[in-house]
């Protein structure tokens, strides 16, 4: 009769311990090769440790919400009460032999779900074993080659005694690998595209940003531009920008920066209008200085100069900076709502999305009218929901209603 202990296995990935979150079996119940006698969680996952031997539980070695060191006792098997108790042990010192001579037992799988059953790959090509016999101990390397459609009984193992080991196993893995995609194209990130990937990279990194969306009935902002079009000619995005700057003057909160180096709120005086535009460079978001200032007409010249100059790739690099809020219309790509990134170090970036006839409840009655979502992404570390809120509402008030804007433009 022997007692042999078995210890928490490597858990890979740099993890160091586990916390016991429910033990399987308990003192006195009999254990078979591979059964699952743990859950532990890691600062990953929570997995299932397996047993390398059989027996009967003596002792478990820790509670539940304790946390075990890799290494560390975790529960005592007897071995001599079961006619293949000398085979256990014989098994159970392979499997320590098999850990010195691979990679070391980590612990393949953790985070896997138990409903689910993992998914197959096609059996790998792999060295055919000269031995009649399968030499491998450990679950960890049954539970590797299983999981990756490797056949056992055709390898042959490396480890001491020629035991299988999970170097072995990879090795097999990897014969059928397919390269690292050397026949794809790669395309060297440089110029506008390189400084793109750069400020919507620290946009993400940097700003806790938010979204929050509403739909709006835009027929009368329609009807306004056909209006306006019979004094003089005005672009929709003009509308919607003059829609904006109304809305950010009773919330002044949104046209701001977050210093985060000196910890301030910078509230800007006037409005310096962002606006997106796709261009065969990549996005571009040439500026408006001082929109606010702007009539409607000049605002839908500057707009159409600035759009033109960027996709004819001649925009000066000083009309790209500056801004203080952006205003982007993905509508002209046919889609209906974006969580856009913010162009930092903005603290707000305005959304519209196509417009296209929908049912809408208008007097109590449903109609067909041309319907828009609106978004608004923002810092929240510069604005509350309330205010971001607040400001989408009344935009969406301006864009069914353009009239009631009048008072503020």
């Amino acid at each position: 009769m022997t007692d042999q202990t078995f210890m928490l296995p490597d858990l890979g990935e740099g993890l160091t311990e586990a916390v016991i979150t429910r033990w399987l079996v308990d003192v006195g119940d009999s254990v078979s090769i591979d059964q699952p006698v743990i859950e532990v969680e890691t600062a990953k996952a929570c997995v299932d440790v397996p047993i390398p031997f059989a027996g009967t539980v003596a002792e478990l070695h820790g509670t539940v919400g304790v946390a075990v060191a890799v290494g560390a006792p975790l529960i005592t098997v007897r071995t001599g009460e079961f006619p293949d108790s000398a085979e256990s042990n014989v098994r159970f010192a392979q499997h320590r032999d098999e850990e010195r001579a691979g990679s070391g037992n980590v612990l393949i799988g953790y985070g896997t779900s138990g409903h689910d059953a993992p998914r197959r790959r096609r059996p790998r090509a792999a060295v055919k074993a000269e031995g009649p016999a399968t030499k491998v101990i450990s679950p960890v390397v049954r539970m590797l080659a299983r999981d990756n459609g490797v056949d056992l009984e055709q390898l042959a193992g490396s480890g001491t005694g020629g035991i299988i080991t999970r170097a072995d196993v990879e090795r097999a893995i990897s014969v059928e690998a397919p390269s690292a995609n050397e026949d794809d194209p790669r395309i060297p990130v440089t110029g506008i595209r390189k400084v793109i990937a750069e400020k919507l990279s620290t946009s993400r990194r940097e700003i806790p940003d938010a979204t929050t969306w509403v739909d709006a009935d835009a027929t009368g902002l329609l009807e306004a531009k056909r209006l306006m079009g019979q004094a003089a000619p005005v672009s929709l995005l003009a509308l919607l920008a003059r829609l904006t700057i109304a809305a950010l003057r009773q919330f002044p909160e949104l046209n701001a920066s977050f210093d985060a180096e000196h910890q301030h709120i910078v509230r800007h005086r006037h409005i310096h209008l962002g606006v997106a535009v796709q261009s065969p460079r990549g996005l571009m978001v040439p500026v408006i200085p001082h929109a606010d200032a702007l009539d409607t007409v000049t605002l839908s010249n500057n707009l159409a100069e600035v759009i033109s100059l960027a996709r004819d790739g001649k925009l000066p690099p000083a009309r790209l900076a500056g801004g203080t809020v952006t205003l982007n219309n993905y509508g002209v790509f046919g889609v209906d709502g974006s969580a856009a990134i913010i162009n930092h170090p903005e603290a707000a970036i305005v959304g519209v999305g196509r417009i296209i006839d929908r049912p809408w409840a208008l007097g109590g009655e449903l109609a067909v009218r041309k319907v828009t979502q609106l978004s608004l992404s923002f810092d929240h570390r510069v604005c509350d929901g309330g205010s971001a809120g607040g400001f989408l509402r009344l935009f969406a008030d301006y864009v069914q209603n353009p009239v009631t804007a009048l008072a503020l433009l």
